[in-house]
């Protein structure tokens, strides 16, 4: 299997998904857009395109950030949709798939920083590839706002803070608006490049020290579980 990054800045690294792919021995290669990489020039020979978070939104115009450009990353993803690739998008990954397949992004109900439960919807109790979440299961969050929803899009997952955590937009394209890829390492270089200056009157907001001391194997390992199963049912067809 060949995986392929989307990286916007070097702090919104791929952490966990880098992980389960070098350790399954996956080609692996990326764009690093802060440093001025192109995209593929096409789906061909590639199986997995990973879209990864941002300080940006689907907004954000060029002028506003040169390295950014959402309507071209839009048209990636809609290649990758359309090729019957599998498809990933963390955060603002999550809001460009929405946007390419033409559901607007919106503003979460809460802005969420820290680790905080994700509550498996019905539907997901069931579903092959993340049952073994649990009903509810603490992740990673790291966001303001969230992906838009299009009618055949299903909602797996949410938080007491957004409605929207992990959605299935297709068979094989997943938005995931919490962040289960982070790390200790991670986070603290995320710490680095947020405010938190407004964080004592924001509920799902925690100090960069508490988000330092958190343990996040265990979200690594179901995300790991999903890649397994999302990569298995890929290769059967």
């Amino acid at each position: 299997m060949h995986l392929h990054f989307v990286i916007h800045e070097y702090f919104e690294a791929p952490g966990a998904f880098e992980q389960w792919a070098l350790q399954a021995q996956y080609q692996v290669s990326y764009s690093h857009m802060y440093q001025g990489d192109s995209f593929p020039s096409s789906s061909e020979g590639i199986d997995m395109l990973v879209v990864m978070g941002g300080p940006q939104s689907p907004a954000t115009t060029p002028a506003q950030c040169p390295h950014f450009d959402s309507i071209a990353e839009q048209r990636l993803i809609r290649q990758f949709i359309d090729a019957n690739k599998l498809v990933i998008g963390v955060c603002l990954g999550a809001q460009l798939i929405g946007e390419a397949l033409g559901a607007r992004h919106q503003p979460s109900p809460e802005r969420e920083i820290g680790n905080f439960p994700i509550h498996l919807t019905e539907a997901a109790k069931s579903h092959a590839l993340v049952s073994h979440f649990g009903e509810q299961l603490e992740v990673g969050h790291w966001h303001s706002d969230m992906p838009g929803l299009t009618p055949e899009a299903k909602i797996l997952a949410y938080s007491e803070g957004c409605p929207r955590q992990i959605v299935q937009y297709q068979k094989w394209v997943f938005g995931f608006q919490c962040h289960m890829e982070l790390t200790t390492d991670l986070v603290k270089l995320l710490s680095q490049h947020e405010d938190f200056s407004e964080a004592h009157h924001q509920r799902f907001v925690q100090k960069p020290e508490e988000l330092a001391g958190h343990d996040y194997a265990q979200m690594n390992e179901m995300l790991f579980a999903f890649l397994d199963k999302l990569a298995e049912a890929f290769s059967q067809g």
